[in-house]
C-alpha cells in the first residue's frame, strides 16, 4: 500500500472575487477528471471508478485516486494529470491529490519496518497521548501538553493523527492550509508549535471516508513527509480506541512512550486499560495516567464536585503498575478556551489551570529525558 499526498496552492490574481470562493463545484472537478485518460483501463479516471473521496471547500479541492496494488507508484503519472487538470481549472487554490495502492494484508508487521530505529528526521522522542474511548477531553489535553513543553524550553510539534475525527484546527483556530514544495509538506506554526493535521486540508465537515490501509498511509506520510526538524518533541494526538491508527503508530514509530487520558468515571476507564495494555502488547512505554475533568470547581463560589467521581485513574494506575501523571481540573475555562482557539496555556498561562498542565508537562519532560532500555523488535499478529 502506498500513497502520494501534495498539498499544492494556487492563487491567480486573474481571477476575481467571484472565482476564488465557493464557484468550483464538484461537478466541474468530475467534469475536468474525466479528461484525464487512464492507460490501464482505457477509459477516464472517472469512469474507471479510480476517483474516490472527491470534496470541493471555498476552490480547495481533495481527493483519492484507488489502483490495484499491482500499479502502485507506476501511477503516479495518473495522479499527476488528475492533480494538474483540477489545478488548471479557474477558482480552484490548492489541490490534494492521494494515490492509493492496496496490497493484501501481511501476515506480521515488524514494529520499526517503515520508521525505522532512527524515527522521524530531526524528531529526538515521539509520545502518543491516546485514550480508549472518546469524550474524554485527549485532544485538549494533548493541545495544552504540547504548548506547555514549549514554555518549558523544548522545541515541540504537534501531529493529530485522528484521520477521521482531527481537533487540531479548531483547538488551536488554525484555517491556513500547509505550504508544500511537491515533496515535503511544512508544519503550520502557531502559539511557538509547529503542527500538522488532515483537517488542515479538507473541509471541516467533509468527513474522510477512508479504508485502514489509506489512514496508516496518510499517518506515516505525516511523519515522514513534514518538515518537522528540529525538534525535542513530537506529541502525536491519537484517535480513540485501539484500532488502525493506534497500531500503525504503534509498530512502526520508535515512541518514548505512551500517554493514557481518562477521566475518573468507571466506563471510562474499563477503555483505558484496554488502550494500555494495547501499548504493552507492543512493548511501547507507558509515560503514565492522566485523570482528566477530575473534579468540577463553581466559577462563582468554587465549590469542587466530583461529578465523574475522583481518583479513579489514579487507582487504577497503581493495580496496572503505571506511573499517574496528575489531575485535570473540569473548569468551564478550558472548554471556553479551547473552543475559542486559545487553549488555556496560551489564554492564562499563571491560572490554576494552566498550572496543572505545566505540571504534567514537567513530569513528561523528565520521562523522556530520562534513558531508557530500547524496546525489542517484535512482530503482532
Amino acid at each position: 500500500m502506498c500513497i502520494h499526498l501534495i498539498a499544492q496552492r494556487r492563487r491567480n490574481p486573474a481571477h476575481g472575487p467571484a472565482f476564488r470562493y465557493g464557484m468550483t463545484t464538484q461537478a466541474q472537478v468530475i467534469e475536468a477528471l474525466k479528461r484525464v485518460n487512464d492507460p490501464a483501463s482505457g477509459r477516464n479516471v472517472v469512469e474507471a471508478g479510480l476517483i474516490q473521496g472527491l470534496a470541493v471547500r471555498d476552490g480547495h479541492v481533495s481527493f483519492s485516486i484507488e489502483v490495484p496494488a499491482e500499479r502502485g507508484r507506476a501511477a503516479e503519472p495518473v495522479r499527476k494529470a488528475c492533480e494538474d487538470a483540477v489545478r488548471a481549472m479557474p477558482g480552484v487554490l490548492s489541490v490534494m491529490a492521494v494515490l492509493t495502492a492496496h496490497r493484501g494484508p501481511k501476515p506480521h508487521v515488524h514494529r520499526h519496518a517503515r520508521a525505522g530505529a532512527d524515527g522521524v528526521a530531526g524528531v529526538q522522542s515521539i509520545i502518543a497521548v491516546a485514550s480508549g474511548k472518546g469524550g474524554v477531553g485527549k485532544s485538549t489535553v494533548a493541545a495544552n501538553l504540547a504548548l506547555a513543553l514549549a514554555k518549558l524550553g523544548l522545541k515541540t510539534g504537534l501531529l493529530d493523527a485522528d484521520i477521521y475525527g482531527p481537533s487540531v484546527p479548531r483547538l488551536l483556530d488554525i484555517r491556513e492550509k500547509p505550504e508544500a514544495d511537491g515533496k515535503t509538506i511544512k508544519p503550520v506554526e502557531k502559539y511557538g508549535i509547529k503542527t500538522m493535521s488532515i483537517g488542515f486540508l479538507v473541509n471541516e465537515d467533509t468527513p474522510a471516508i477512508w479504508r485502514g490501509p489509506m489512514v496508516q498511509s496518510a499517518l506515516t506520510q505525516m511523519l515522514d513527509d513534514v518538515a518537522w526538524a528540529p525538534l525535542d518533541v513530537l506529541v502525536v494526538d491519537m484517535p480513540p480506541g485501539t484500532g488502525d491508527a493506534q497500531l500503525t503508530m504503534a509498530q512502526r514509530v520508535p515512541l518514548k512512550g505512551a500517554i493514557i487520558v481518562s477521566t475518573p468515571q468507571d466506563l471510562a476507564l474499563v477503555d483505558a486499560r484496554k488502550g494500555l495494555a494495547m501499548f504493552r502488547k507492543t512493548h511501547v512505554p507507558i509515560l503514565g495516567i492522566v485523570e482528566n475533568m477530575s473534579t468540577f470547581v463553581c466559577p462563582h463560589c468554587g465549590t469542587e464536585s466530583q461529578i465523574f467521581g475522583h481518583g479513579g485513574a489514579r487507582a487504577t494506575a497503581q493495580q496496572l503498575d503505571a506511573p499517574f501523571l496528575g489531575e485535570i481540573p473540569l473548569v468551564p475555562s478550558i472548554r471556553e478556551t479551547s473552543d475559542a482557539g486559545t487553549p488555556i496555556v496560551v489564554a492564562a498561562p499563571a491560572s490554576k489551570e494552566a498550572q496543572s498542565f505545566l505540571a504534567l508537562a514537567r513530569e513528561v519532560a523528565d520521562k523522556i529525558a530520562a534513558p531508557s532500555r530500547a524496546a525489542p523488535k517484535i512482530t503482532v499478529e
